[in-house]
């Protein structure tokens, strides 16, 4: 049985936690499929597309992961996927408390399909999304926050106000 994972998230932007993530599943799972969410709930800067080519950029070379979006239940997807696990990264205990509810919220949806929590590498405790857009809007240095592949793009996005 082929061991297929999903690494879902809003990936708004890409960062060096995230990509590290994904590049230890990848040496786990026969298959990662980073699923980047299009919830209607969230308001990410940048546009799905742009997501995905940033998340495509910055994981060139790992040959066993698969990009695509989703606005479903996550459920859904890994049962269509066939998926046997969902990886949730964790920096902190407020990590844990809420991904705790969603992962108990999808055992009673899908008993058969696991979640594993992966601690994030000390480096990246402190790093969000979040924190790289404060830091980028307020013309801070973001290097070794996010891929050096997509860095200037996101620097560059901000200095133009262009988040398409």
């Amino acid at each position: 049985m082929k061991k297929i994972s999903l690494c879902p998230g809003t990936y708004d932007p890409m960062t060096e936690g995230h990509r590290d993530i994904i590049r230890r599943c990848s040496q786990i799972f026969d298959k990662v499929i980073v699923l980047v969410s299009n919830n209607p709930k969230k308001t990410p800067l940048y546009s799905l597309k742009r997501r995905m080519d940033f998340i495509d950029k910055s994981l060139k070379g790992l040959k066993n992961v698969e990009i695509m979006s989703y606005d479903g239940l996550l459920i859904d997807i890994a049962k269509e996927k066939k998926a046997n696990v969902i990886i949730k990264g964790l920096r902190a205990i407020t990590d844990f408390e809420y991904e705790f509810q969603m992962a108990q919220m999808n055992k009673k949806l899908a008993p058969d399909i696991e979640t594993f929590f992966i601690v994030s590498n000390p480096k990246y405790a402190y790093l969000s999304s979040s924190a790289v857009k404060e830091v980028a809007s307020l013309n801070g240095c973001i290097r070794d926050l996010v891929p050096k592949e997509i860095e200037e793009e996101i620097v560059s996005s901000f200095k133009n106000n262009y988040f398409d």
